[in-house]
């Protein structure tokens, strides 16, 4: 990062106005930025701050592990939506369900690491034009990525922090609009993070009910 900053500075006039904006800023890239500026004020959402995501109706699902796939087949049946994401915590969980999900002839498609720089935005491209309406994501996609249509988003798998949770689930619900985010439960410490997550920004995750009317995450 501080070699493109660098290649940056190099081309731009020597007296300019120089600012930095991230969605997290961790402190030792906070002293890298520092070398490129003068006397900077600094402006930044202490963690502890309540953040909160309007808009966005939040539920959870209790069910072993061995049952994943098939709640979120069961999911992705019941559910209308335009577009939706699913987070996994590995590359190898994320290319086995998209398999999965498109042998069951879902329109899935696949973004990890695991995939060439290239590759990555040919399948960014795709979903974002709408060709595919089921993304299946690491954590990868989880900051940064604003696409209109995505109105609901799954954690297949628990994300490891609140922070990750605040990421993943803001996809949908983008500024202010509805969506719906559904996590799935299945051992004791991914109870310990819904709990930080609902701790932390004040919010209350309930279980999700046998039916949700789209009007509730759906902008009509």
């Amino acid at each position: 990062m501080r070699s493109d900053v660098q290649k940056i500075f190099i081309s731009t006039p020597l007296k300019k106005q120089v600012m930095f904006f991230s969605a997290t800023m961790a402190k030792e890239m906070r002293d890298v930025c520092k070398k490129f500026l003068q006397n900077p004020v600094e402006i930044f959402i202490d963690d502890e701050a309540k953040l909160k995501l309007h808009g966005l109706l939040q539920h959870y699902v209790k069910l072993q592990e061995k049952d994943k796939t098939r709640k979120l087949i069961e999911i992705l049946d019941a559910l209308e939506f335009n577009q939706v994401i699913i987070f996994v915590k590995s590359v190898t969980r994320a290319i086995t369900l998209d398999k999965l999900l498109t042998e069951c002839n879902f329109p899935s498609i696949a973004i990890h690491g695991g995939l060439e720089q290239q590759e990555r935005i040919e399948r960014y491209d795709k979903f974002k034009k709408f060709e595919n309406r089921i993304l299946v994501s690491t954590d990868l996609f989880g900051r940064g990525i604003d696409i209109e249509r995505v109105n609901i988003v799954i954690n297949y798998d628990m994300p490891e922090n609140s922070d990750s949770y605040l990421h993943r689930v803001g996809r949908a619900g983008r500024f202010g609009t509805k969506g719906l985010a559904v996590t799935f439960v299945s051992s004791q410490e991914d109870t310990l993070a819904l709990n930080e997550v609902q701790t932390r920004f004040e919010v209350a995750i309930s279980e999700m009910p046998n039916k949700i009317d789209c009007n509730e995450y759906i902008n009509q």
